[in-house]
């Protein structure tokens, strides 16, 4: 069991395709703390953006109540005294900044650390993202994600650059999730170290 003298903040960090959702999902599960993905929430807004006739401000729009969720989700959580794993590209300093601001109104203050998926061996990451597009639907799970490497090279020039910015003080591990020696398993033991040296969180084994 996992136990804290204050809850934790997990933010995962990194583009589609390049295995953050499968660490954040076994990050959670070792720390026995809620998960909270914004694609779940995105997965739901396909008959909002039919509605709004597929515009892309409807997109724009639907993403950012997306994200709304998502915060308003991790208060309730923190509230709670609980610790989450937050799983978005959390592409934006904005979007590294409202989860500070989460933490510090949080009572007591909420600790944040960043885990970064960053994928050095291009032909992998794209052979993951191209196989996970293959299996998704137009209407299902992941429609709103780039399925093809052409479609995330267009995602990436959309972002200008804004991925990489300086996160401050909060501590960040990045890991090469590409890595033939990074199994799931080893990542996450990386974690949790991690965690034991940045936050207050005490893993009982």
């Amino acid at each position: 069991m996992e136990r804290q003298s204050r809850p934790l903040i997990v933010a995962m960090k990194g583009h589609p395709g390049t295995g953050k959702s499968t660490l954040a999902r076994a990050v959670a599960a070792a720390l026995a703390c809620p998960l909270l993905d914004k694609d779940d929430v995105r997965d739901c807004t396909l008959p909002l953006q039919r509605a709004l006739a597929g515009t892309s401000a409807a997109a724009a729009l639907l993403n950012d109540l997306c994200y709304s969720v998502i915060w308003r989700t991790a208060a309730t959580q923190l509230r709670l005294g609980l610790s989450v794993v937050i799983d978005c590209p959390l592409s934006r300093r904005a979007h590294l900044d409202r989860l500070l601001e989460l933490a510090r109104s949080s009572a007591p203050v909420a600790g944040v650390v960043i885990v970064e998926c960053r994928p050095t061996d291009a032909s992998e990451w794209r052979r993951r993202l191209e196989e996970r597009g293959a299996a998704a639907g137009s209407e299902g799970e992941g429609w709103h994600k780039p399925g093809t490497w052409e479609q995330l090279q267009g995602l990436l020039e959309g972002y200008r650059g804004c991925t990489d910015y300086d996160v401050g003080e909060v501590p960040r591990l990045v890991l090469d999730t590409t890595s033939a020696a990074a199994g799931v398993d080893d990542m996450v033991a990386r974690v949790l170290e991690f965690i034991r040296q940045n936050s207050d969180v005490r893993l009982q084994h």
